[in-house]
């Protein structure tokens, strides 16, 4: 490609602007929009995938119900009451059980005081693997351990609300807090990615909350991991704990209202595959806009032929070889494709960066990206398309006699 040819490629497209430059954008809008399509897919999976955050993915959650269907001879609308001895029973009884922790609620809000401070906070008795279906991060102390349960110890684990309302800038570890009436030693303090309610909750072991607040051995909600590899096993797990708490309370497997049970990888897994289908429909939404494009280079590539049938045939008449014809024109529609998509690739990735750094927080999109390679090779593919959508009318260049080009331009 000598200069003279690029001089000539430039030439051709500066007397042509409003044509040229209709068929850049349309190929840069392509790109652009394909850009903004991917990264918004993205936000919209970030979105979801923040909003799993807080619990443990591999996580299986059963509630209290009451019976729907009747079953060896009782009626429907039992409540199942859970039962430590439930506990038991899925740790000797359940295969493929991680960390098992039930959880005690004290019914309301609870008067929580310091001293002369007072407020209202969220009290919950667990376990000590409830810290990782919880995901509760430690920034002071610890969490709840085994002997906290078996001892029936007065300690409790607050959020860093509950220490900045109550304690401020004092150190709460082995400060007293008063919970209706009962002292608890303050032995841990956490953050939780969950938001600001997680963090307004107080924990104290399981034995205590049942023995303090007359609770008996009553558990109002049984959570554990799974070492599930698929969401099949996760499921078939799943079905298995509903089957032993049927067999220990008497109601009918078959009742879904007796336990209400919440899978948790079952859910993301269908949740993400909803946006493997979105993510399909972007990149043909993304790939239609594009060929387009490529379209329009191809129609302003074949009107180029017409209208330089002339200078063609008195290039061939003066000794050009078809090689060299086939290539000047395929340089324009690769200048031109180029140009558009850099031009198209440039805007998209920087209206991303844009977006992300001044997007607020909300519950719809959250972080979006876009893999900057993804849109290198989306931007080649589109070039070496616009080449190829240009080949065909260059060929038919290169096929000109030039006795018949001088002819049909004369007539």
């Amino acid at each position: 490609m000598s200069l003279d040819t690029w001089h000539e490629v430039f030439d051709v497209l500066r007397r042509h602007k409003l044509r040229a430059a209709l068929t850049a954008s349309s190929v840069a809008w392509g790109i652009f929009l394909l850009v903004i399509l991917i990264a918004a897919g993205n936000g919209l999976r970030h979105a979801v995938e923040w909003s799993f955050r807080d619990d443990a993915t591999n996580s299986i959650t059963l509630r209290r119900g009451r019976t729907a269907l009747p079953f060896d001879g009782r009626g429907p609308g039992r409540p199942i009451n859970f039962k430590n001895a439930d506990m038991d029973a899925f740790r000797t009884e359940l295969q493929g059980v991680g960390h098992l922790t039930g959880r005690f609620y004290l019914p309301g809000s609870a008067a929580v005081s310091r001293g002369s401070k007072t407020a209202a906070f969220e009290v919950r008795g667990c376990h000590p693997d409830h810290q990782y279906l919880e995901r509760t991060l430690m920034t002071a102390g610890r969490f709840i351990n085994e002997l906290d349960v078996s001892e029936r110890r007065k300690v409790a684990v607050i959020g860093s609300t509950v220490q900045s309302v109550l304690f401020g800038a004092d150190d709460p570890l082995g400060q007293l807090i008063n919970v209706r009436g009962v002292n608890y030693e303050v032995v841990g303090v956490f953050e939780d990615v969950g938001g600001e309610g997680e963090l307004r909750i107080i924990y104290v072991p399981m034995s205590t909350a049942q023995l303090v607040y007359h609770g008996s051995n009553q558990v109002h909600q049984i959570m554990f991991t799974t070492g599930a590899a698929s969401v099949a096993e996760s499921e078939a797990l799943a079905l298995a704990s509903r089957q032993l708490l049927a067999s220990r309370h008497h109601f009918d497997p078959a009742d879904r209202r007796a336990v209400l049970v919440s899978n948790n990888l079952q859910r993301f897994s269908k949740i993400m595959n909803v946006f493997d289908w979105v993510q399909g429909f972007v990149w043909a939404v993304g790939i239609g806009t594009l060929f387009a494009g490529i379209v329009g280079v191809s129609n302003i590539m074949i009107i180029s032929v017409q209208e330089r049938t002339l200078e063609i045939g008195i290039r061939k008449a003066l000794g050009a070889t078809p090689f060299s014809i086939v290539s000047m024109m395929l340089l324009e529609a690769l200048v031109l494709t180029s140009f558009a998509g850099y031009v198209g690739l440039v805007g998209g990735v920087g209206l991303v960066e844009a977006l992300r750094r001044h997007l607020p927080e909300n519950d719809y999109v959250r972080d979006p990206t876009v893999d900057v390679r993804v849109a290198v090779v989306a931007m080649l593919l589109l070039v070496a398309a616009g080449v190829l959508a240009g080949l065909l009318p260059a060929l038919a260049a290169a096929r000109v006699r030039p006795v018949v080009a001088m002819r049909n331009a004369t007539a």
